[in-house]
């Protein structure tokens, strides 16, 4: 089990990061609430990992701190969660928006996320409050914001490829392309680089 990376930022493209140890450059995808505490490209980053093996592939997931590595243990072993939705999960939520969720069976919350109707958020509901018990009681916090000026590694680049970035993000964590789309237009401003774009979009879409 690899349960912690520590090394050189190489690549930031949402949702996965490629970190160089020693030499070897490890891919790993994270939700987008890790993402946005990475610092820029060319950094030391320390990365709290799950890793997981298939008959076709074999996946690091990486994040921020050791309580969302959790949850996220604890969400894929809900019937029906695999590994990429409970990235998606932990993308449109923060760890306290999602025990606080779970903690208040606030369904229609859970069924905001794409992938998730109505039978599925019941039954995580019902799964899962005793289980997070152990996380204490949630905060009910919003997702990390930073200013745009201020957004690691942040550079200049063009509107189109802003946009089509978050648009690709958003498609990776499970929404339909011709969704994607629209959240990303009704979100994007001037100046705005892609994480930026993702954060407003997925907060839009709770």
């Amino acid at each position: 089990m690899i349960g912690q990376i520590r090394g050189k930022l190489l690549e930031k493209q949402p949702p996965e990061i490629v970190v160089d140890v020693a030499g070897m450059g490890y891919e790993i995808q994270m939700p987008m609430t890790s993402f946005y505490q990475l610092p820029a490209a060319g950094e030391e980053v320390t990365v709290y990992t799950h890793f997981v093996v298939r008959e076709d592939a074999q996946l690091l997931f990486g994040f921020a701190d050791k309580m969302e590595r959790g949850l996220f243990r604890e969400l894929i072993k809900a019937n029906g969660v695999g590994p990429k939705l409970g990235l998606t999960i932990l993308s449109g939520m923060s760890a306290s928006q999602f025990l606080s969720a779970v903690q208040h069976e606030d369904v229609s919350a859970l069924v905001a996320m794409p992938g998730i109707g109505k039978k599925t958020a019941e039954r995580l509901v019902v799964e899962l409050k005793d289980r997070l018990a152990k996380f204490g009681k949630a905060q009910d916090i919003s997702l990390p914001t930073l200013p745009m000026d201020e957004s690691p590694g942040q550079t200049m680049v063009p509107v189109n490829d802003v946009r089509e970035e978050a648009a690709s993000a958003l498609v990776s964590l499970g929404y339909k392309p011709a969704q994607a789309s629209k959240m990303v237009a009704g979100v994007y401003q001037d100046e705005m680089d892609s994480e930026a774009v993702i954060r407003e979009a997925l907060k839009a879409a709770l």
